[in-house]
């Protein structure tokens, strides 16, 4: 939908291992920073959403984490929407913060994407992502798999999926044996994807990881599952990020010295689909543009879902950034590579920065955000002025339970 918001602020933990940190304290580290940012005090907050998709499984903490994390705060009486909707939580927090601001409901919105999947038992942190799927089906993500399998002409490895490792390292695995035998997508081009977003990574201070690898380190890692290696699948991690969104009548008010508009967040859930249909993430794209009134040629940089090195080529695709099939050569000439023509993932991707499951898409809009005001640092993208960010959450079938896009421009 089209959207007439404006992000007065923003805030980030260092996404990484925090044992020793609370959920509820990663957020309000998060929040007071995003609050700081926007000069505003918690009085000063409408509504809040908040976006956490593994707490109950990991945490036990079900149904009010969004009241428990502001309670820490002693924010209380505004409303609270607790959100979760896979790696697309906190995405889909921003869309509706977004869509209700702009639909003169609220002022000032507080968005919060916050999670800790590390835990001491590591099976609660692998079965987080367990309920992604649809789990009364009963052919379930074994029929996805099986599905994806005869596209790639290849068998599934039903004696380790979802034993051994992330049942959707195997539904990566197939799309990309799938990708590289129709296009030619090659294993090189896929380890560049990390390699690149490792160095992107090496200068973000909130970066999981901030080592660079070289293609030839990231083929020698551990394999996961062919092509697959460690480096090329995104991590768990603890962390959380916050958005502050005011309407225009308030950022003219708050004088916001480099203003940031949010011209258009798609949020959209996957469907049946039939000989000829978009793809969930193309089909997102596609509204995302519409609403904004921009092209893929218009935009500055992009942060996007790379919960494996393989799933950011296939993005560029759908995402309208070239041609089917052409992926892999952007990674080649450089062309996504910070100082290339179109930056893709800038702060590392989920692949280096992390991926907290609910704080994953607010992080998105931070880095946006931070990158279209020029205070990226070291990672500055020069003369930024329009980013898409792109995230999509869970499987049903073969493709995203649901998907966002939000398009977002700095104002001269």
């Amino acid at each position: 939908m089209q959207i007439n918001a404006y992000v007065a602020g923003v805030g980030m933990t260092r996404f990484g291992k925090h044992l020793d940190m609370t959920l509820k304290g990663l957020a309000g580290e998060a929040i007071r920073e995003a609050l700081n940012d926007a000069g505003l005090q918690s009085n000063d907050l409408e509504v809040a959403y908040m976006g956490n998709a593994a707490g109950g499984v990991v945490q036990g903490q079900e149904m009010i984490s969004g009241q428990v994390a502001l309670r820490e705060l002693g924010i209380g009486k505004i409303p609270v929407i607790n959100v979760e909707n896979a790696c697309a939580t906190s995405s889909t927090a921003f869309n509706q913060a977004c869509a209700m601001v702009t639909a003169g409901a609220y002022d000032v919105a507080l968005v919060c994407g916050f999670e800790k999947l590390f835990h001491e038992d590591k099976a609660r942190s692998f079965a987080a992502f367990d309920g992604a799927v649809d789990t009364e089906n009963t052919e379930g993500v074994m029929g996805a798999l099986r599905t994806l399998a005869a596209k790639a002409g290849e068998q599934v490895d039903e004696a380790n999926a979802g034993k051994t490792r992330s049942v959707f390292m195997d539904i990566y695995s197939l799309m990309t044996i799938g990708h590289m035998k129709e296009y030619g997508t090659t294993v090189e081009q896929i380890a560049g994807v990390t390699a690149k977003n490792s160095f992107h990574g090496s200068l973000n201070p909130r970066a999981q990881f901030q080592v660079a690898m070289s293609i030839e380190e990231v083929l020698a890692s551990r394999e996961i599952v062919y092509p697959l290696t460690l480096p090329m699948c995104s991590p768990i991690g603890d962390g959380a990020a916050a958005v502050v969104v005011v309407s225009e009548r308030k950022a003219r008010e708050l004088g916001l010295e480099r203003p940031v508009r949010v011209l258009s967040s798609a949020l959209v859930s996957g469907y049946d689909e039939q000989a000829g249909d978009l793809s969930v993430g193309a089909f997102a794209a596609s509204k995302a543009y519409e609403s904004a009134g921009v092209g893929p040629g218009d935009l500055s940089l992009v942060e996007l879902h790379d919960a494996s090195a393989p799933s950011e080529i296939i993005a560029y695709e759908y995402l309208g950034i070239c041609d089917k099939g052409c992926g892999g050569q952007l990674i080649e000439d450089g062309t996504t590579r910070l100082g290339g023509r179109l930056p893709v993932n800038v702060s590392g991707g989920l692949l280096r920065k992390g991926h907290p499951i609910g704080a994953s898409g607010a992080a998105q809009i931070v880095e946006l955000t931070e990158q279209l005001q020029g205070r990226a640092h070291q990672r500055q993208v020069e003369g930024a002025r329009i980013g898409l960010a792109h995230n999509g959450g869970g499987m049903i079938g073969t493709d995203a339970a649901a998907t966002v896009v939000s398009i977002l421009r700095r104002e001269d």
